[in-house]
């Protein structure tokens, strides 16, 4: 599932590529991050229609990146 963009466009999440290049895994995110594996499952996924800014804020603190490197913006 994609996460449109008001105006147009859609965004979608690429935290799996991100756990790849830093060699952790989903569980490892929950742990750091204290969100519900489920919930991590279903943003790698893709199968969530939004995120929550904290969230984001909390990822990106775990994998030491930015939103830039997880959230993929197209058709803008």
């Amino acid at each position: 599932m994609l996460i449109y963009i008001e105006g147009g466009g859609y965004m979608t999440i690429t935290i799996d590529e991100v756990l790849k290049q830093k060699g952790k895994t989903r569980y490892w995110l929950s742990q750091k991050t204290g969100i519900t594996y489920p919930n991590i499952k279903r943003l790698c996924d893709n199968n969530t229609t939004s995120i929550k800014f904290t969230m984001i804020d909390n990822i990106c603190t775990a994998l030491e990146c930015t939103p830039n490197d997880i959230l993929d913006v197209k058709g803008r």
